[in-house]
């Protein structure tokens, strides 16, 4: 082989797509307009899509023998208050076979409900729940659409951005009663006391004001 045949091999390995590349663009012929974009960022693929078309994705990524993304590893929601479509969707996808990872980001508005994908994916069960119970988002289809993580009678979505810090209800058990009662939460926000300090600031302006304090007496 000859100098230039190696020069020429070198600058076609060099531009050889990669394996994720080469992914993409398997997947933009297989699910054709299911698919609004199809990016690679952080090492995994990112796929955008819509709520009519978010079934028919996931059974192609789960079914088609090539991508083999038949693991749903996690399923959560992010809230964007000052987007037009409140809320996006994220799905978190694996392929053992081809040890890669993928993301389908899909909007959702606030009312609008979603897909159920329990269906396709048993794991999805308890995180949809859960992003039911933080974010309000209701899953057309689940089984049993339940809050997960606070009380029976809780009011709001814990994690939605215009949740108040102090929540709507407090919880104690009363005495008297001798049971666990819900009341509305009393403490006034601007009465709270906030100490930013490290335990390290606060030493050092006790350790200055004992120094000012001997100098005062003169020692």
């Amino acid at each position: 082989m000859g100098e230039m045949d190696q020069i020429e091999d070198g600058r076609a390995t060099d531009t050889a797509p990669s394996a994720l590349e080469t992914m993409v663009v398997h997947l933009q012929h297989l699910l054709g307009d299911a698919v609004s974009s199809a990016d690679i960022s952080g090492g995994q693929i990112i796929l955008r899509t819509t709520s009519p078309a978010l079934i028919t994705l996931l059974t192609s990524l789960r079914d088609d023998v090539v991508a083999s993304f038949n693991q749903l590893t996690d399923l959560t929601a992010v809230d964007y208050p000052d987007r037009p479509e409140r809320f996006e969707m994220v799905y978190q996808l694996l392929s053992m076979k081809n040890n890669m990872r993928l993301r389908i980001l899909m909007p959702v508005d606030e009312g609008q409900t979603a897909p159920s994908v329990v269906g396709l994916f048993n794991s999805a069960n308890w995180a949809e729940r859960e992003v039911w119970d933080m974010f309000g988002i209701f899953f057309a289809g689940h089984p049993d659409l339940r809050r997960l993580l606070t009380d029976y009678g809780f009011e709001g979505h814990p994690l939605r951005k215009d949740f108040p810090l102090t929540g709507h209800v407090e919880v104690r058990y009363d005495d008297t009663l001798r049971r666990v009662v819900n009341e509305p939460v009393s403490l006034v926000q601007e009465f709270r006391d906030f100490d930013f300090l490290s335990p390290w600031e606060g030493m050092q302006g006790q350790i200055d004001a004992g120094s000012a304090d001997k100098v005062g007496k003169g020692e």
